[in-house]
C-alpha cells in the first residue's frame, strides 16, 4: 500500500518518494518493521494467552535429562509470525505481483491449517490434533494451486541463459531477448546449471512439454509437503525451527535477489525471472519475523510456535524455492529438515520390518534426530535393542543442540550459495 502511495507522490516530485522504488530500501524497512512487530506484538500475545490460560500440553520434565520443566507455556506462537510477515508485506510490497500474491496465499492457507491442528489439541483436549490425512490434503492442495498458477499465469515467465562462442574460444553467457514460459530449473554443481523438466519427460515424444508441466506440478506438491512436514518435525526444541528458518530465509533472499536481477543472473549463469525480486520483500519480512520470534522462543521458551508456525514456515520456504526455480537446491539448504524427516521414516519403517520378524529393534535412541542427542539410557525401552545405542555417549542440553543445528544450517546455506559458482 505504501509502495503505491509513494509512487503516486513521486509524480509530484515529493522529496524522498523515489526511494520506495528501490528493492534494497523497501527490503531494509520491511526487515526492521517485521522484527519490531514480532517483538511488540509477541509480548502482548503471550500476556493475552497466559491471562486466558491457553497453554501447551504440559510436558513431562523427566523427558529432558536436565529436568527442565516446561509448564504454563502458551502455544500458537505462529500467529505472531504470520502477523509479523503479512503486515509489512501488505504495507511495503507490490501487491499486484503474482509471486507476492502466491506467498501471501501460502502463508494464510498453511497458517489456518496449523491453527486448526493447535486448536483441536488445546480446546478439544486431543493430543493428536488434526488428523494426518487432513494435513496432507491441505499441504497437497496448496502445492497443487501454486503449481497450476505458475503454469497458467501469463505473468510467470523467465529469460533462459544462452551461450555464444567468442573469438578467444570462451563462452559468452547472456539471456534470451524475450521472456517466455519455461520448465527449466537450477541444479547444483553442473555447468550452465539448467535442467528442463520437459527434457526429463522427452521419452513421451511430442507431448513432452505437457508431461513436463505435469511433472513440475507434482514436484511442487512434493516440495511443499516435504518441507512443511520437515519444519514441523524440526520444531521440538526452544528456538530450533525459528533459528534454522531465519538462516534459510536469508539464503533464499539472496537467491531471489540474484534471480530477479539480470546482471547478477548473467554473472551466475542462471535464468532471469522478471519481477521475482519482489520475493526479497517477503523474505525480509520472514527473516524479521523469525528473529523477532526468537526473542521469546529462545531457551527457555516463553511461547511455542505450534503447528500454526511450523507448517507455515515450511510451506513458505518450499513455495519460494519453487518460484525462483531453486527447488533442487533444497536438499542442501534444508538439510536439517531433510535429516529430521528421514530419521523418523527410518526409525518407523525399520521397527515395523523387525517387528514382523518377532524382534524389537530400533535404529536411533529417539526421533526426530534432535531428540536422539538428549535421550538418557534410563529412558530407553528395555524390551528393544538400539543399533546406535552408544551415540551420542552422553546427552546434551537442548540449547547446545539447538545452536549446533543452527551452525550446521549456516554451513549448508553457505554451500547452497557456493553452488552458484562451483560447477
Amino acid at each position: 500500500m505504501l509502495y503505491y502511495l509513494f509512487r503516486f507522490l513521486e509524480e509530484y516530485n515529493i522529496p524522498g518518494a523515489h526511494l520506495w522504488s528501490y528493492i534494497s530500501f523497501r527490503a531494509a524497512i520491511t526487515l526492521v518493521l517485521s522484527l519490531l512487530i514480532s517483538a511488540w506484538f509477541g509480548e502482548r500475545f503471550i500476556k493475552w494467552m497466559k491471562k486466558r490460560k491457553i497453554f501447551e500440553t504440559e510436558r513431562d520434565p523427566t523427558i529432558d535429562p536436565f529436568g527442565v520443566e516446561k509448564k504454563g507455556v502458551p502455544t500458537m506462537g505462529g500467529i505472531i509470525i504470520i502477523v509479523s510477515i503479512l503486515i509489512p508485506v501488505l504495507l511495503l510490497g507490490r501487491l499486484r505481483n503474482i509471486y507476492l500474491i502466491l506467498m501471501i496465499i501460502t502463508t494464510v492457507w498453511l497458517g489456518f491449517l496449523g491453527f486448526m491442528d493447535d486448536y483441536i489439541k488445546i480446546f478439544k483436549h486431543n493430543k493428536e490434533g488434526l488428523k494426518g490425512k487432513y494435513k496432507i490434503v491441505g499441504q497437497v492442495s496448496i502445492g497443487f494451486i501454486v503449481g497450476m498458477v505458475l503454469y497458467l499465469s501469463p505473468d510467470v515467465v523467465m529469460r533462459e541463459t544462452v551461450t555464444e562462442p567468442t573469438q578467444n574460444k570462451t563462452e559468452l553467457v547472456k539471456h534470451e531477448a524475450e521472456a517466455h514460459k519455461s520448465l527449466q530449473t537450477t541444479i547444483p554443481f553442473v555447468k550452465h546449471h539448467n535442467l528442463s523438466y520437459s527434457e526429463v519427460m522427452s521419452w513421451v515424444g511430442k507431448h513432452k512439454v505437457a508431461a513436463g508441466w505435469i511433472l513440475f506440478v507434482l514436484i511442487t506438491i512434493l516440495v511443499v509437503t516435504a518441507v512443511s512436514n520437515g519444519a514441523n518435525l524440526n520444531d521440538g526444541m526452544d528456538g530450533m525451527c525459528a533459528g534454522n528458518s531465519a538462516i534459510i530465509g536469508v539464503a533464499l533472499g539472496i537467491l531471489a535477489y540474484v534471480s530477479g536481477h539480470i546482471g547478477f543472473a548473467s554473472y551466475f549463469d542462471i535464468m532471469y525471472i522478471p519481477h521475482s525480486e519482489e520475493l526479497v520483500i517477503f523474505l525480509c519480512a520472514f527473516v524479521g519475523a523469525m528473529v523477532g520470534f526468537l526473542w521469546y522462543n529462545a531457551f527457555p521458551a516463553q511461547i511455542f510456535m505450534g503447528d500454526t508456525g511450523s507448517l507455515t514456515i515450511g510451506g513458505i520456504i518450499g513455495v519460494c524455492a519453487v518460484i525462483i526455480h531453486k527447488e533442487l537446491l533444497l536438499p542442501i539448504l534444508c538439510g536439517i529438515f531433510f535429516v529430521e524427516s528421514l530419521s523418523v521414516i527410518i526409525q518407523t519403517q525399520w521397527f515395523k520390518i523387525q517387528k514382523r520378524k518377532g524382534r524389537r529393534v530400533r535404529v536411533f535412541r529417539a526421533t526426530p534426530i534432535h531428540d536422539n542427542f538428549r535421550k538418557l539410557d534410563s529412558q530407553l525401552d528395555a524390551t528393544s535393542r538400539y543399533i546406535l545405542h552408544g551415540w551420542p555417549r552422553r546427552p546434551f542440553h537442548e540449547s547446545k543442540i539447538t545452536i549446533r543445528f543452527w551452525i550446521v544450517t549456516i554451513i549448508l546455506a553457505a554451500i547452497t550459495l557456493i553452488t552458484l559458482k562451483v560447477r
